[in-house]
């Protein structure tokens, strides 16, 4: 071999491997695979991979090592580094995929910024879950996740999706559902009357979807409610807020425009905020600047 020659190592592969949320027979087939044939599993919680394994008759032949929140930063840069020396590495979290509100962001965007193959092996997921079985709209949704624990910053994020009009999932620990379900049936936030449902323990021996308006799951979760929790709330109905006339409309689109917004983009953005369709804002728009003219003539 020339000297000027080098020896090269084919980069790795990261595995996000999605595990069960329940019932250990969701498991993909490929899962046990993955985790047969790994040269290193990184796992959320090692003692719930091992019983993972059992459960799947499986023993892993590659090292496994710890990666949650408190090591994830860490412990990323040594996993980039097997992953560019060759390793295959398979990234499982508690439940359902990583990365969607567990460890595992980190670690891919490290890998996809070392020119590192990242690939998925599908499995359960929480979210999609509790929004099939929630009985709300599913053609357009938003997840949401954890909702913030301090009383002041939870209502400033649910004030604010006040207004949005897809389906929205969150997470939430059992002991603070109740106080959460409250802070979403204020009336700044989604109302007493959103509809909404609460799953809990899904596709385990104890699954349970309560449905109903938020001030009534409310007062059943105040009891207090054990167990994995999935919140799903409706959208924002757009014919439920307040008529909007075509001065109104047109002065919606102008603090659009005055914001550096061009007009057809002012106007797609208002239509699409207020649930009207584009052309009933464009006429809004001429209609109020004819009036304008008009009134200014008639002085």
């Amino acid at each position: 071999m020339n000297r000027s020659e080098t020896i090269t190592t084919a980069l790795g592969i990261l595995v996000l491997a999605g595990t069960p949320i329940g019932d250990v027979r969701d498991a993909p087939p490929r899962l046990a695979t993955e985790l047969a044939t790994a040269d290193v599993i990184a796992a959320e919680d090692t003692r719930r991979l091992r019983r993972l394994t059992q459960e799947l008759g499986v023993t892993p032949q590659g090292r496994i090592v710890s990666y949650f929140e408190a090591n994830e930063s860490a412990r990323t840069p040594d996993l980039v580094t097997r992953l560019q020396n060759g390793a295959r590495v398979v990234l499982v979290t508690d439940a359902g995929m990583p990365s969607v509100s567990d460890p595992g962001y980190r670690l891919v965007a490290a890998a996809v910024a070392a020119g590192i193959t990242v690939t998925a092996v599908p499995g359960p997921s929480a979210v999609l879950t509790a929004l099939a079985l929630s009985g709300l709209p599913v053609d357009r949704f938003c997840f949401e996740g954890f909702a913030p624990r301090k009383a002041g910053e939870r209502q400033k994020v649910f004030t604010a999706l006040a207004e949005e009009q897809r389906t929205m999932v969150f997470f939430e620990a059992p002991h603070r559902l109740a106080e959460t379900l409250a802070a979403m049936a204020e009336p700044a936030a989604f109302g007493p009357d959103r509809p909404a449902a609460v799953c809990r323990e899904l596709t385990k021996t104890y699954e349970e979807v309560k449905r109903g308006p938020l001030a009534e799951l409310a007062a059943w979760a105040a009891d207090g409610v054990r167990g994995e929790i999935t919140v799903v709330v409706a959208g924002a109905d757009p014919n439920d807020g307040p008529e909007l006339s075509n001065a109104d409309l047109a002065e919606l689109v102008a603090d659009r425009e005055a914001a550096g917004e061009h007009r057809k983009v002012a106007i797609a953005e208002v239509a699409e905020r207020t649930g009207l369709p584009k052309r009933t804002v464009f006429d809004a728009v001429v209609g109020s600047k004819k009036e304008s003219r008009a009134s200014s003539t008639n002085r």
